[in-house]
């Protein structure tokens, strides 16, 4: 049975080549996340310091961003 994915908001920390970043996320941990298709798609631009919604991975791997608050 699959776990649902869970939405925790965060702030980007740094920028990383191949649109992957740091994100710490409001909990206090910092995960590496990479960007969504529809966000590569529209061109949506993230940048140090913006707040952003991540998608977590359900196996603890890295996360998605989803959203630029």
């Amino acid at each position: 049975m699959q776990e649902e994915a869970k939405d925790v908001p965060g702030t980007v920390e740094e920028a990383l080549p191949n649109t992957l970043f740091r994100v710490v996320l409001d909990t206090g941990e910092k995960i590496l996340c990479y960007l969504a298709g529809k966000m590569r798609l529209h061109r949506i631009k993230v940048l140090v310091g913006d707040k952003v919604l991540v998608r977590l991975d359900p196996y603890g791997g890295k996360g998605r961003i989803t959203r630029r608050l």
